[in-house]
C-alpha cells in the first residue's frame, strides 16, 4: 500500500483526473475490504440544545427558536428511534454555558445503561468548552462522560483546519491545534470516533491537503479514528458564501481521501449531504460506508436513506452486499 507524502497528494489534487483517482481508490478500498461489502448503520441524532456561543458563519442551526431537550423529550426521542431499528444515538449541540455537566451525565446513563443504546456524542469544541465551564480537566470530564456510558466521538467542527479559513468560518471556534489537541485525549481516554473535511468555501488546493494532512497526524499517534467523511457545505445563510462543487470534484476529494489515509480503514459517502446518485458513485471510487440511515437531521437538509429496507436496496442496487455496522464499527 503506497504512502503518499502531503506534497504529492497536492500534485495529485492539482493533476490527476477524477476517474484516475477514483479508479486507484477503488483498488485501494478492494484490498481492504473487499470487492462485495458495503457497510451502514443506523442511529438517531438527538440535537439536545440549538443554543451556541461559537457562532459559525455558515450555521443557520442556532437562528431558530432557542430550546434545550428534556430528559423526557430526549427519551420518548429514543424510544421511537428504537422502533424504527435504530441501537444508538448520536448525541451533539451547542456550546451552551448555561447546561450543566449532570445534565450530560443523565442523558447518556439513561441512553446507555437503561435504554441499552450506544452513545456517540458531543464534538471537539463541546467537549473543551464543558471542560473549560466546569473547571474539569478535559481528562477527568472524559472519563466521566465515559463512565456514564459515552462509547465514542465524532470529529465534528473541523471544516478546514487552517488558520485563513478558521478566521472564515468561525473565529471562536477551535484552532486546528485545540481541535488536534481534544481528539487526541478522546482517543487516549478510549474514545474513538471520526474526522471529516467539509468543502466549497473558499478553500484553497493547498489548504485542503493541509487539512487531511492534520488528521493523518493525528492518527499517527493515536489510531482512534475508525472513519474519515468528505463533507460539502450546503447554503444555510446569508452571510457564508459557497460555491458550487462539481460531482467529480466531491468525488475526486473521496478517492484522494481513500489514497491518502493509509491509517484510517473506513471511508464514508455522506449520502445524506450528497445524495443518492453521487453517493452510489463514490461507492466506487474508495468509499465503502453510507453512515447512517436519516431518521432526523435538524442541521443539514437532509437527502439521505430514511429506513433500514431503503438503505440495503441502495447497496444492492449499486452492486454490493449491505452489511449492517454498529455505530462504532
Amino acid at each position: 500500500m503506497e504512502i503518499f507524502s502531503a506534497k504529492e497528494a497536492l500534485k495529485l489534487w492539482k493533476n490527476a483526473s477524477w476517474a484516475e483517482l477514483a479508479a486507484e481508490a477503488h483498488k485501494m478500498r478492494v484490498e481492504i475490504h473487499g470487492k462485495k461489502n458495503v457497510s451502514y448503520t443506523v442511529f438517531r441524532i438527538i440535537n439536545y440544545t440549538n443554543v451556541c456561543k461559537i457562532a459559525c458563519s455558515f450555521c443557520s442551526f442556532k437562528n431558530t427558536k432557542p430550546y434545550v431537550l428534556s430528559l423526557k423529550e430526549i427519551i420518548s426521542t429514543a424510544l421511537a428511534a428504537k422502533k424504527q431499528g435504530a441501537d444508538a444515538i448520536f448525541f451533539q449541540g451547542g456550546v451552551n454555558q448555561a447546561i450543566p455537566l449532570d445534565y450530560y451525565l443523565d442523558i447518556i446513563n439513561t441512553l446507555n445503561k437503561k435504554l441499552k443504546f450506544k452513545v456517540r456524542g458531543f464534538s471537539p469544541v463541546e467537549l473543551f468548552h464543558i471542560s473549560k465551564n466546569n473547571k474539569m480537566p478535559l481528562p477527568e470530564l472524559l472519563q466521566k462522560l465515559k463512565k456514564a456510558g459515552l462509547s465514542s466521538v465524532p470529529g465534528a467542527g473541523a471544516e478546514i483546519m487552517t488558520s485563513r479559513m478558521r478566521k472564515i468560518l468561525a473565529p471562536n471556534k477551535l484552532s486546528a491545534k485545540d481541535w488536534m489537541n481534544v481528539m487526541e485525549e478522546c482517543h487516549k481516554a478510549g474514545l474513538p470516533g471520526s474526522a471529516n473535511i467539509v468543502i466549497g468555501s473558499s478553500e484553497t488546493p493547498e489548504e485542503i491537503i493541509e487539512h487531511l494532512n492534520y488528521v493523518r497526524e493525528v492518527q499517527n499517534k493515536t489510531g482512534g479514528f475508525q472513519s474519515f467523511i468528505p463533507w460539502v457545505f450546503q447554503p444555510q445563510t446569508k452571510n457564508f458564501p459557497i460555491r458550487h462543487v462539481r460531482s467529480e470534484e466531491y468525488i475526486k476529494l473521496v478517492a484522494l481521501c481513500r489514497l491518502f489515509f493509509h491509517n484510517i480503514p473506513n471511508i464514508e459517502v455522506s449520502v445524506l449531504g450528497m445524495g443518492k446518485v453521487l453517493g452510489e458513485l463514490a461507492l466506487y471510487a474508495g468509499a465503502n460506508d453510507i453512515s447512517s440511515v436519516v431518521l432526523e437531521e435538524r442541521v443539514m437538509r437532509s437527502q439521505g436513506i430514511e429506513s433500514i429496507e431503503e438503505a440495503e436496496e441502495f447497496i444492492k442496487n449499486a452492486g454490493f452486499k449491505p452489511v449492517r455496522r454498529g455505530v462504532n464499527y
